[in-house]
């Protein structure tokens, strides 16, 4: 530490600036204290050095601060890594039980179906659908548990190929419903591609699955402000009360009761997808004229939240 001092202080008298640095000084108790110190030359008007002056700030508390959301890191690493543990086992280890209750259930029935009456085959039933509607619920929690921890770096993204790619995902089911789906161009952004396919493809089915009589219509739009792109997807289906426009993209979440078939983590997995991207998603809505959903990406290149 001498000689450094030393060195600044050759620099200080060449007339150069020192950065403000940090150091660590010893209390008369023996506790180090983290400080930060500026040190400059006063010279007088023939040039030569006057005094050195030092300016010392405590910085304790910030030093503490520091630790703290270190330690917070660090804590957020260890979740992800549990996380991705739990993903793991809820994709051998839980699924495994479903696909042999569902299996065996089915063999039953088919095997002593002539002893069966209406009863039990509605009982068999009802035991299989429960067994595949865990086995959906399970592969979307590992779908909203993924985000963020198996993800691809981010990188500039055509959302006009990312739009393609979902409808091509989703081309039954547009076909099926009769739907009809335009949109504008749509800009390249800084993204994980297929990310995006997922939120692209999550908001269009969600607008055909809640549908009026009418056919479903969905519009897809962009607009670039000076940071962010702004993106909206906008239907005419059966609309969502103000009061249940927050707790839509809420896990789990399901305001339809089962009226509609699903897992209620569908939009809980676009606002994840988005909140990683450093975007925000809302929705404006009135039962019965259609939902527009909009979400921001920004145009700065920014590091995937966790």
């Amino acid at each position: 530490e001498i000689s450094d001092s030393k060195s600044k202080l050759q620099i200080m008298l060449k007339g150069k600036r020192i950065p403000v640095f940090e150091r660590i000084l010893i209390a008369k108790d023996g506790s180090n204290i983290p400080v930060e110190n500026s040190v400059f030359v006063v010279k007088g008007e023939n040039g030569e050095v006057e005094f050195i002056q030092s300016i010392i700030r405590d910085i304790s508390k910030r030093k503490e601060a520091e630790e703290k959301l270190q330690k917070s890191l660090e804590d957020l690493e260890k979740s992800n890594r549990e996380l991705q543990q739990f993903a793991y086992v809820a994709s051998h280890d839980l699924q495994e039980p479903l696909r042999m209750i569902a299996s065996f259930t089915q063999l039953l029935e088919k095997r002593y179906s002539d002893q069966l009456d209406d009863m039990a085959r509605e009982y068999i039933h009802f035991a299989v659908d429960g067994a595949n509607r865990m086995q959906n619920l399970i592969n979307a929690l590992l779908m909203y548990s993924r985000v963020g921890t198996r993800d691809d770096p981010f990188q500039p993204t055509d959302c006009m190929e990312v739009l393609g790619q979902a409808l091509i995902n989703l081309k039954q089911v547009i076909e099926e419903n009769h739907a009809i789906v335009t949109n504008e161009e749509l800009p390249i952004v800084i993204a994980d591609e297929h990310q995006l396919v997922q939120l692209f493809q999550n908001l269009i089915s969600n607008a055909i699955k809640f549908r009026t009589d009418e056919l479903p219509r969905i519009h897809i739009s962009s607009v670039t402000t000076g940071e962010e792109t702004i993106f909206s997807v906008r239907d005419n289906g059966i609309g969502i009360d103000p009061s249940y426009q927050e707790k839509i993209f809420i896990i789990f979440q399901r305001l339809d009761g089962h009226r509609f078939p699903g897992t209620g983590i569908g939009l809980a997995i676009c606002k994840r997808i988005i909140e990683h991207h450093a975007g925000r998603i809302w929705v404006e809505s009135e039962p019965g004229k259609g939902s527009i959903f909009h979400f921001t990406i920004p145009i700065k290149e920014v590091t995937p939240n966790e």
